[in-house]
């Protein structure tokens, strides 16, 4: 029998995750220059489009189906999600398959969107869906059948990182978080440094943009966590309350940091936090209490904060720091799960290092973070480099100074036009220079 509630619960936290990716892309669109705004935000808002699509047709069955290849991937048992009257869970919550899927889904979606970030003002828009297509099949697919096909959500062999590995992650340390930081360091190694970057600033154009987006996506991260008990119970609740713990300590650490390095906190530092601190309780939140939630993201508000000079010092141009707040956060969260787990708040957890467990239990998260990162940056290595070899990834230089929204969109993402006054129109004389986009007339805009 279906449990109302839980089904409920599920429904509900599907469409706050779904809300996550128009957060994304405001949180995305108003780091970027203002000239790259929209090919930013598009970039993001098309996953929901084709990861949906993927997703519908046989991308649910690929990560959730039967095992083939000894767990590998699932098999196309559930090819065209045509399972209005199947039932999955245990015997105590059963939720409907399609409810289920569509909460599956939109973390595919988010995680696809977050790897824009990495390569902000400078991919082909049609390079970028190409891309999302191949790394859908090839790289989240597979990942999230090792990691989230257990609990009865498919065949007992499924989900091998967990069920034979024994490694914990409660929403997705591996399969989102790391993932997503390693994929798009791959992308951002393929396609090279902006032009101009590290010597030019990039600075964000909109920051009111950015907080709405950061304050979408902590909204949301309620539904990603939470939601991942698939059941209304007090995992649900601890996983809420550990979320909002971990997000609030690492905004408080991360400001902290930066009034003692540089003299005054920032908005786009407290932004940061919040990012900081929700990726790294992901894999965590159902298995540490308050306390381990607080340690969690104090540390992780510093770590990653520390994390963005990396790139600095290596010469990776990640132009929206996607490996510092995802993937060092997600690897954060992964090891100190292994340090502040209790099986007190979760009996489908272990005791971590903290709790009396020993080191085993880190052990085990170390090693699924190790094959996460290989398997995700080996993969989409090849992928970014197939993509640049064939039809090409990066947008020419001039489309890149001048802006990538005019050539990729033949759209503006403000209307900067100027309005005669006195009779007079736009463009004729008496009204003035005329701006276009980000251009006045015989005369490049900077676009910050």
């Amino acid at each position: 029998m279906i449990n109302a509630g839980s089904t409920a619960w599920v429904l509900v936290s599907a469409a706050l995750v779904m809300l996550m990716t128009p957060g994304l892309a405001l949180f995305y669109g108003g780091l970027v220059r203002a000239k790259s705004v929209l090919n930013m935000m598009m970039m993001n808002l098309v996953c929901l489009g084709i990861v949906g699509v993927l997703w519908m047709v046989f991308g649910y069955s690929l990560a959730f189906g039967n095992d083939i290849g000894g767990g590998l991937l699932g098999g196309l048992d559930h090819v065209g999600l045509r399972d209005a009257a199947t039932v999955v869970g245990p015997a105590s919550d059963r939720i409907p398959l399609l409810a289920f899927a569509m909460f599956e889904l939109m973390f595919a979606v988010i995680t696809a969107a977050l790897l824009a970030g990495a390569i902000a003002d400078r991919a082909k828009f049609w390079s970028w869906v190409t891309f999302v297509v191949l790394w859908s099949c090839l790289v989240y697919f597979p990942l999230a059948h090792w990691v989230f096909s257990v609990d009865g959500f498919a065949s007992p062999h499924g989900g091998w990182i967990v069920n034979r590995l024994k490694a914990l992650d409660f929403a997705g340390g591996t399969v989102v978080e790391i993932n997503s930081g390693s994929s798009a360091l791959a992308l951002a190694l393929v396609l090279g440094r902006r032009t101009g970057w590290p010597r030019d600033p990039f600075r964000p154009h909109n920051m009111p943009n950015v907080l709405l987006g950061a304050g979408l996506l902590w909204f949301g991260w309620f539904g990603f966590n939470a939601g991942s008990a698939l059941a209304v119970n007090g995992v649900a609740a601890n996983a809420f309350t550990t979320t909002m713990a971990a997000s609030a300590a690492a905004v408080l650490s991360w400001i902290i940091y930066e009034q003692i390095t540089d003299g005054r906190p920032t908005t786009l530092g407290a932004a940061s936090g919040a990012i900081a601190g929700l990726v790294a309780i992901t894999p965590a939140c159902g298995f540490v209490d308050t306390w381990g939630a607080l340690a969690i993201g104090a540390v992780a508000g510093v770590v990653c904060a520390l994390a963005i000079k990396l790139k600095y010092r290596l010469g990776y141009d990640d132009s929206l720091d996607v490996v510092a707040l995802h993937g060092v956060g997600g690897f954060l969260g992964m090891l100190m799960l292994g340090v502040f787990a209790t099986a007190k708040v979760n009996p489908a957890g272990a005791d971590g290092l903290f709790y009396g467990g020993g080191f085993d239990q880190l052990g085990r998260q170390a090693l699924a973070v190790v094959v996460a990162v290989c398997y995700a940056f080996g993969v989409s290595l090849l992928l970014a480099w197939l993509v640049r070899s064939t039809i090409g990834f990066r947008v020419d230089g001039e489309v890149e100074f001048a802006g990538i929204d005019e050539a990729e969109h033949a759209e503006s993402g403000y209307d900067l036009s100027t309005r005669g006054s006195a009779g007079h129109r736009p463009g004729t004389a008496g009204s003035g220079p005329v701006i276009r986009g980000n251009t006045v007339t015989g005369q490049e805009g900077s676009g910050e």
